[in-house]
C-alpha cells in the first residue's frame, strides 16, 4: 500500500498535520510559493488510499462474492488488452445493454461502434476542412460506444465508486447510491448500482431530454428513485439542494462527481492515455501533424482532466467550452441553454482551473440547429452534396450530442483565436449521441424553423454555426484570469456546500493535482485485494 500522501502547498491557513495545530501560511499565489504543508487525505471527496471502514469492507466483499461480481482494475480498463483472456471470452455472449456484471470490463474507450468487440484504437471521427471551415484537424473520440448508458459518463460513475468499494466506504449491502447530474453521469451510476445489486437514485433536473428518463425508468429498482429537481441545464444548485436533503438519511452514500476527485483521477489516467493513443495513431498516417490542442465543455470537470494528462505528455492547449446563454467563466454570467451535459452556474471543485489556457463561448442555440442539420436527411444531404464532406463521415455523424457538437465549435474557435494551420490537430470527445436528444428534434425545428428544415435552413446553419465561427467570445487565461475564475468557485463550495477554506485554496497549485492522481495505484491494489477476498475467478474448470 503506498503511504499517506503528503504535498507542500500554500493554505493562507493550512493544517500542519491531522489533529495538529494550525499555522499561518506565508504565499504568493501567482508563484506558488509556500511554507504549509497539507496532508492529501479526504475520504469525503474521494482523498484517501486506505481502508476506511473494516466493516463495511468485510460486508461488500461477501456480498460480491456471493454475487460473482469482480471489479477492474483501472489499469485494465486504460489498456483493456490486458483483461484476462477468459473474461473477454464470456464477453462475446454478453450484450452491451445487458445488465451483466460483465459489462464492468466494457467501460473503456476501446469498444467498436458495435459496442461489444475490443479495437485496437478507441473510435474516432476525422473533421475535415469541408466540415470544420479550418485547416486544422478536428478528432473526437465518441462516446457513444460506451456500454449500457451509450455515453462515457458511465467510465466517471465507475471512478468514483469502485475506489468507495474498495476502502469500505461504500457497503452496498446497507447504502443507498445517489447519483447527482444533468443526465449521463447519474445514468452511469444507476447502470452500474443496479448490475452490481445496489439500490441507487438519480437525481437530475426535469427539463432534460426525454430519453434520459425513459432509460432510467427502465433501469432503477423504483420509480421514486429519480428524483426530478426544478429547472433544467444550469440548475446545478437545485441538484445539489436536493442531495444535501438526501444526505441527511445515513443510508444515503452520494457520489458528487462535481466534488468527488474519482471523477479527475479517473479522466486523466483513464480517458487522458485513450485520447494520446487517438492522435498517435492519426500521427502514423500523417507523421507532419502537430498536437495543439484539446478542447472540452467544462460540466462537472471530469472529462477536461484528459487535458491535464495530455498537457503533461504532448504540450497542448487546454480549452474549456461552456454556453454563452450561460456564460459563467466568460462573464461570471448566468442563464438557461441546452447543450445538455454542461450545467453551469458554478465552477465544479473538481475543476483544475489554473491548468486551462483558453475558455470559449459557444451558442447554444447553434448546438441545437446543427444537431438538427446531422441528423437530418435534407441537412446529410446538404453536407455530402454541397459541402464536399465524406458520406462515410455523414453517415457516422450521429455520434455526436449536443456536447460534442460544442466542441468542435469550440475547437474552431481556438484553432483561429491560436492560428493553427493544416498541420495542427485538435482532439476532443462526442460524450454521447444524437439518439439521446431525438425527442426534442421536432422542438427545435419548430423553435427555429417554424416547423420544417430545409436545404436554406442547412445552408444557414451551416454558415452560421461553422462558417461563423469567429474569436469573440474567448478569454485568454493570464494569471489574472486564472484567479478570478478559480475565486468564483468559492461562493459554491466554501458558502453553500461545506468545503472548508483549506480544503478549497489547495486546488490552485498543480503540486496538489499532480499527487492527487496517483492516488490510482493505490486504488488499483485496493481492488485486486478486494477481487481476491471475494474469491471470484471466470478461469475456466
Amino acid at each position: 500500500m503506498a503511504p499517506s500522501l503528503r504535498v507542500v502547498l500554500c493554505l493562507g491557513v493550512a493544517v500542519a498535520d491531522a489533529g495538529g495545530p494550525k499555522k499561518e501560511g506565508v504565499c504568493d499565489w501567482t508563484k506558488g510559493s509556500c511554507d504549509s504543508e497539507f496532508k492529501l487525505h479526504n475520504p469525503r471527496l474521494g482523498l484517501a488510499d486506505t481502508v476506511q471502514n473494516q466493516g463495511h469492507l468485510d460486508e461488500a466483499i461477501k456480498i460480491f462474492g456471493e454475487r460473482k461480481i469482480i471489479l477492474p482494475t483501472f489499469s485494465q480498463l486504460s489498456q483493456p488488452w490486458t483483461i484476462p483472456k477468459e473474461i473477454q471470452e464470456k464477453l462475446k455472449s454478453v450484450g452491451p445493454d445487458d445488465k451483466d456484471p460483465l459489462n464492468l470490463f466494457r467501460i473503456h474507450w476501446y469498444n467498436g461502434k458495435d459496442r461489444k468487440s475490443l479495437v485496437d484504437v478507441p473510435v474516432y471521427l476525422e473533421i475535415p476542412k469541408s466540415l470544420s471551415g479550418i485547416e486544422s484537424k478536428i478528432l473526437i473520440a465518441t462516446g457513444a460506444n460506451f456500454p449500457m448508458i451509450n455515453a462515457h459518463k458511465v467510465l466517471a460513475a465507475y471512478g468514483c465508486l469502485a475506489p468507495r468499494l474498495a476502502m469500505g466506504q461504500f457497503n452496498p449491502g446497507t447504502h443507498r447510491a445517489i447519483w447527482p447530474s444533468t443526465g449521463n453521469y447519474c445514468r452511469g451510476g444507476v447502470a452500474i448500482s443496479r448490475i452490481m445489486g445496489c439500490r441507487s437514485s438519480a437525481v437530475l433536473p426535469e427539463g432534460m431530454s426525454r430519453e434520459r428518463f425513459a432509460w432510467l425508468e427502465q433501469w432503477v429498482s423504483d420509480p421514486k428513485d429519480i428524483v426530478r429537481t426544478k429547472g433544467t441545464e444550469s440548475n446545478v444548485k437545485e441538484i445539489y439542494d436536493a442531495c444535501n436533503k438526501l444526505e441527511k438519511d445515513k443510508e444515503n452514500f452520494l457520489f458528487n462527481q462535481f466534488a468527488d476527485y474519482g471523477n479527475h483521477v479517473t479522466h486523466y489516467n483513464v480517458t487522458g492515455p485513450a485520447l494520446h493513443h487517438i492522435f498517435k495513431d492519426y500521427s502514423k498516417k500523417h507523421p507532419e501533424a502537430k498536437f495543439r490542442g484539446f478542447t472540452s465543455s467544462t460540466g462537472s470537470a471530469g472529462t477536461i482532466a484528459a487535458g491535464d494528462y495530455l498537457k503533461d505528455v504532448a504540450g497542448t492547449k487546454t480549452v474549456a467550452i461552456e454556453a454563452l446563454e450561460c456564460p459563467t467563466m466568460l462573464h461570471n454570467g448566468f442563464g438557461e441553454h441546452n447543450i445538455q451535459g454542461i450545467g453551469d452556474k458554478h465552477v465544479p471543485l473538481i475543476h483544475n482551473v489554473v491548468n486551462s489556457d483558453l475558455v470559449a463561448g459557444v451558442h447554444s442555440e447553434l448546438t441545437d440547429m446543427m444537431s438538427l442539420l446531422i441528423d437530418s436527411e435534407v441537412g446529410r444531404k446538404y453536407l455530402v452534396e454541397r459541402r464536399g464532406v465524406p458520406k462515410e463521415l455523414v453517415d457516422d455523424l450521429y455520434l455526436m450530442g449536443y456536447s460534442a457538437i460544442a466542441n468542435m465549435i469550440g475547437a474552431i474557435k481556438a484553432a483561429k483565436h491560436y492560428g493553427w494551420g493544416k498541420d495542427d490537430v485538435i482532439v476532443t470527445v462526442a460524450t454521447d449521441g444524437a439518439g439521446m436528444y431525438a425527442s426534442e428534434f421536432d422542438h427545435l425545428k419548430q423553435k427555429y424553423f417554424n416547423g420544417k428544415f430545409d436545404e436554406i435552413d442547412a445552408a444557414e446553419t451551416f454558415g452560421r454555426a461553422i462558417l461563423g465561427a469567429s474569436t469573440s467570445d474567448l478569454v485568454e487565461m493570464s494569471t489574472a484570469e486564472k484567479r478570478r475564475i478559480f475565486n468564483l468557485g468559492y461562493y459554491t463550495w466554501v458558502e453553500q456546500q461545506n468545503i472548508t477554506v483549506e480544503e478549497f485554496r489547495i486546488r490552485q497549485h498543480q503540486e496538489f493535482w499532480q499527487e492527487t492522481r496517483t492516488l490510482i495505484d493505490s486504488w488499483d491494489h485496493l481492488i485486486k485485494d478486494f477481487n481476491s477476498k471475494s474469491g471470484v475467478s471466470h478461469k475456466k474448470k
